[in-house]
């Protein structure tokens, strides 16, 4: 891959022994370890329905002269896509669900955002200033305020250029790090704001004894809520099942849950889970037939007891060393 060597150190989406555990401990390593005061969060509306197919062919051609792997990739830029039985044309976009997407979107980011923000923002930056992105989500961190201001304002026109459009009612810049709570109580304002990212929200907050300023993260609620609802839906639609099977699959689909979700101080959101999957079971076999099937007793310290679910663990640290 002639990219992989040219790509930034803060993309982490769709490359070789990089995941989103590490842009979330990245995140956590910029914010507690570094001078970062202000974070601009950012959103990018309909990302890889809005690739621009002109620059992106512009920006492989600077890499690479084969030019009959280029024509291929143009041919796949404008394959179209069948709706309700007829073609359309695709004028602009990456087909979604194809392998070539991730890699399409690393290379039009990597140039349209960072390689723009190494080499002209931190550059006119008197303070510091970091970039951490997965694919098309990403989050900025800058140590003072007008400069993240400056980013700011100077980021959706560098969008516009490239056929991008920032969703400015999930983009914003938000007072976080070590001195923001106490910034914001001399102010006389609320608790520091929060703000999302990979399925985490990250908050200011202390170490257990309260002695030194902690970046921690948890569960979205956005997520949060599609979890459980994913998890009612299936139990629900799936409660006839023999109950050997039913209570494996569940246990797979906690543990998929744990694996991701299951980080540093996020154990309590991780507990709230298994507890709602309990509920939600309880719920739907008591109506696999007219007949209340069981009861708190003979559901919990009965039937559990003989199809254990899987318990909750920290699978994931966030912090080096």
């Amino acid at each position: 891959m002639i990219y992989e060597p040219k790509f930034h150190n803060e993309s982490y989406g769709f490359r070789p022994n990089r995941n989103c555990h590490q842009a979330v401990r990245e995140v956590i390593e910029d914010v507690q370890y570094r001078k970062t005061n202000y974070v601009v969060e950012a959103d990018i509306k309909g990302f890889f329905d809005n690739v621009n197919h002109e620059w992106i062919m512009k920006f492989l051609q600077h890499d690479i002269s084969d030019r009959k792997f280029l024509e291929i990739v143009e041919k796949f830029l404008k394959a179209g896509i069948m709706e309700d039985g007829k073609y359309l044309d695709s004028e602009k976009g990456t087909p979604q669900g194809n392998g070539a997407s991730p890699v399409l979107a690393n290379i039009y980011l990597h140039y349209v955002l960072d390689k723009w923000f190494n080499v002209i923002v931190k550059r006119k930056c008197q303070g510091q200033s970091y970039l951490i992105r997965y694919c098309d989500d990403f989050v900025c961190c800058f140590q003072n305020k007008w400069e993240a201001e400056d980013f700011y304002q100077e980021l959706g026109k560098r969008f516009e250029k490239f056929g991008l459009e920032l969703a400015m009612e999930k983009t914003k810049i938000l007072e976080f790090g070590r001195f923001a709570r106490h910034n914001r109580e001399m102010r006389g304002e609320d608790k520091t704001e929060t703000f999302d990212f990979l399925g985490f929200t990250f908050y200011c907050g202390m170490n257990g004894k309260k002695e030194f300023f902690r970046c921690r993260v948890k569960t979205s609620k956005k997520k949060y809520r599609s979890k459980i609802k994913a998890m009612k839906e299936w139990i629900k639609n799936h409660r006839t099942l023999p109950l050997e099977m039913m209570f494996r699959t569940i246990n797979a689909k906690l543990r998929g849950h744990y694996q991701y979700y299951g980080v540093t101080d996020n154990i309590k959101e991780v507990k709230n889970y298994l507890s709602q999957t309990k509920w939600l079971l309880f719920k739907w076999l008591n109506r696999r037939s007219q007949k209340k099937s069981y009861n708190y007793d003979t559901f919990f310290n009965g039937l559990l007891r003989t199809f254990p679910l899987l318990e909750p663990t920290i699978m994931v640290s966030l912090f080096y060393g």
